[in-house]
């Protein structure tokens, strides 16, 4: 029998920045506090492992570093992970234990880089697929690897494609019709963007892919990072950095949840899959309402490895 519903949740949860551990510690109690309200896809805010560096800015100025910043990014380079590794191991137990699909922003270190990225996993605890960033914003770029076209990735469920885009990936227009041929269902949407205006821009990307939108951003305090690092912005201990802003999103627009601004919480909503099929109706923008006599897009979904290795010839 056809699934028709499923209760959805974002996590509005501040990372514990520079402690991977103690960030696992803290989204496998949420995953539990979500899974007991019936949530069976749980979505939690971009770089939630690993931390988002609001307010760093790593003693940076164009043509020179300080030492500073030199040792502030060994302390992030350090606290990033490996996937697969032991804190994906972990999360995976979680969601094995409930039963349930998590998609989760974490700092991913391979090799001497790190990547923005957003993990899958399934109710049976395998970690299903990554997103890698492809566009750090601005001084991300300093910090962050770009991810490349192979990781555009989807995964099935029994309540449609589940897909990431993280934060301002959402304003390109290119990477949006990517995924909409993909035919996702749940797009998953970790952020780090916490203006009044990104609401708005959920509820345009919910209409134009006909899909739930689902977005998680933290609420996290000046507090909250550790003393051993620089952080240029708030006045005082108590500054909120990151104020939320999740919210869940209905295929036509409506806001079934969120947004919420005032602390840590965990929003859900009940989600009428069936209103998929009835938004495609009149617009499906890679379907009976794009033009590819007029428009078309070419998308590489190749890796891009910096060193290709080929076999000797005899």
């Amino acid at each position: 029998m056809k699934t028709t519903t499923v209760r959805a949740a974002v996590v509005q949860a501040g990372a514990v920045p520079f402690d991977s551990d103690a960030c696992v510690d803290k989204a496998v109690a949420l995953i539990e506090e979500a899974a007991a309200s019936e949530a069976k896809v749980i979505v939690f805010p971009e770089a939630f492992i690993g931390g988002y560096p609001k307010g760093l800015n790593y003693g940076l100025v164009v043509g020179a570093r300080d030492p500073a910043g030199r040792e502030e990014f060994r302390l992030y380079f350090d606290a990033a992970i490996e996937v697969p590794g032991p804190q994906t191991q972990r999360l995976g137990k979680a969601a094995a234990a409930h039963a349930c699909y998590i998609v989760i922003g974490v700092i991913e270190r391979d090799g001497g880089t790190l990547y923005c990225t957003a993990l899958f996993f399934g109710p049976d605890g395998k970690l299903l697929g990554k997103h890698r960033k492809l566009m750090p914003t601005a001084l991300e770029r300093m910090i962050w690897g770009f991810g490349d076209g192979s990781t555009l990735t989807v995964v099935d469920s029994p309540y449609g494609r589940i897909g990431s885009v993280i934060c301002w990936e959402n304003y390109m227009p290119m990477m949006r019709m990517a995924m909409y041929s993909k035919n996702v269902a749940l797009y998953c949407a970790p952020t780090a963007d916490d203006r009044d205006t990104w609401l708005s821009s959920m509820q345009h990307i919910a209409l134009e892919g006909r899909c739930f939108v689902l977005t998680a951003c933290q609420f996290i305090r000046k507090k909250d990072f550790p003393d051993s690092v620089r952080v240029s912005l708030g006045e005082s201990s108590e500054s909120v950095l990151m104020r939320g802003g999740s919210a869940i999103i209905s295929p036509l627009g409506r806001v079934l949840a969120g947004p919420h601004f005032d602390g840590e919480t965990i929003l859900t909503a009940d989600l009428d899959l069936n209103e998929i099929g009835r938004g495609k109706f009149d617009f499906d923008v890679v379907g009976h309402y794009s033009r590819p006599d007029v428009f078309q897009l070419t998308v590489n979904e190749a890796p891009t490895p910096a060193v290709v290795v080929k076999p000797i010839s005899d």
